[in-house]
């Protein structure tokens, strides 16, 4: 009889449910009760009704869907506008927006880089988002995966290297919410000659003066060497993602980036909802000081009380669990009390310690950031 092709997956799912690692997809209502500390709404702007409107607004004029890929039918002027828009707030000189954050890191790891034949090195830090990591694998460059932020690793690596390098990074990583030692990592780079890319996801809207990110408040925007990507779906309440940097770079990606070339563009919705959310910050800075308030408070209240948790550098407050299993059950009992939490488990998570991800928004009030806090205190498990 011929073999099942597909029963190694059974098997590797019974392995997964015995390490506790199987993942869950719960669809969430649109009115769902729970406070939100799982999401990356960082200042609070998915449902602010500018947002929604330009949304809806932008779906009216101009369609549904995007109609293509970005150099067929894919762009449109609100595309042009917002692109604009974000690399004047970020102090860059030019944009490109893509469909995801995704996407833009994928570009830009790629196509600043080549094949291991052309000689262009990848310095990588060990804590770097999945994006960053399958961008340097797509890239099919020489890469050095180096220790979590540490700049005197980086300027090594680049040391033993004679010719072209990129050094990537997160500004902010998403799992302990640590942050980046940008300008010790961009001195290395410049004593070697090499160019920095920075992710940005986490620091667009809660980092930086009014928001402008950590790039941003690092003084490398705008920078020749220095480039960076962000992302929508989180402090813009919107989705998609961007990469931002010299004009030259933009251009280069236009004709090289192969998932802004063949990646339908993203929908103008999507575009005019972002382009509403940085109009809120701009207007409203004060709503990046508020995010980095919460996530401190909730910080303070849960290691007040025994927990360990690291010290947010943004809106990230990681508090570690256990055990796998017993990260899943915490969760769990956050969320029937009426909280919703993030879960970060091996294998997301590369030192194999599991998490509760809360995430700190701006438009929490104090008693709900207390009450969050004694939920996640009150279900804790037993160490």
């Amino acid at each position: 009889m011929p073999q099942d092709p597909f029963d190694w997956i059974d098997r590797h799912h019974e392995r997964r449910l015995a390490a506790g690692l199987v993942r869950d997809l719960r669809p969430r209502p649109a009115d769902s009760p729970l406070v939100d500390l799982a999401g990356n709404d960082y200042l609070g702007l998915t449902r602010h009704p500018e947002v929604t409107r330009a949304a809806a607004d932008a779906a009216l004029r101009w369609g549904a869907g995007s109609t293509g890929s970005r150099l067929v039918t894919g762009s449109t002027a609100l595309h042009a506008r917002l692109e604009e828009e974000l690399a004047d707030f970020c102090g860059f000189e030019a944009a490109l927006v893509f469909s995801s954050g995704y996407a833009a890191n994928l570009a830009a790891v790629t196509a600043l880089t080549g094949p291991m034949d052309n000689g262009t090195l990848v310095v990588s830090d060990a804590g770097n988002h999945a994006s960053l990591i399958d961008g340097c694998r797509l890239a099919r460059a020489e890469t050095a995966v180096v220790p979590h932020a540490d700049p005197a690793a980086v300027r090594k690596t680049l040391d033993a290297h004679g010719g072209r390098a990129l050094a990537v990074t997160d500004s902010v990583f998403s799992v302990d919410g640590d942050a980046a030692p940008l300008a010790a990592l961009a001195d290395a780079c410049r004593a070697h000659g090499a160019a920095l890319l920075v992710d940005d996801a986490h620091g667009l809207g809660v980092l930086g003066d009014g928001g402008r990110g950590a790039v941003h408040a690092a003084g490398l925007a705008g920078a020749g060497d220095v480039v960076t990507t962000v992302t929508l779906s989180k402090s813009l309440g919107s989705q998609g993602g961007a990469v931002l940097g010299p004009a030259r770079v933009i251009r280069h990606l236009v004709s090289n980036a192969r998932t802004f070339i063949f990646d339908t563009g993203l929908a103008p919705a999507a575009v005019g909802a972002a382009l509403a959310g940085l109009g809120v910050l701009r207007r409203e800075p004060q709503r990046a000081a508020r995010a980095r308030h919460v996530a401190r408070e909730l910080h303070r209240r849960v290691t007040a009380a025994g927990l360990e948790a690291v010290r947010p550098d943004a809106a990230v407050v990681s508090v570690r669990a256990p055990s796998p299993e017993a990260a899943v059950r915490w969760a769990a009992d956050c969320r029937t009390a009426g909280l919703a939490v993030g879960c970060f488990r091996p294998p997301s998570v590369p030192d194999g310690v599991s998490r509760l991800r809360l995430t700190a928004r701006a438009d929490l009030s104090d008693r709900q950031v207390e009450e969050a806090a004694g939920t996640v205190v009150r279900t804790a498990p037993a160490v």
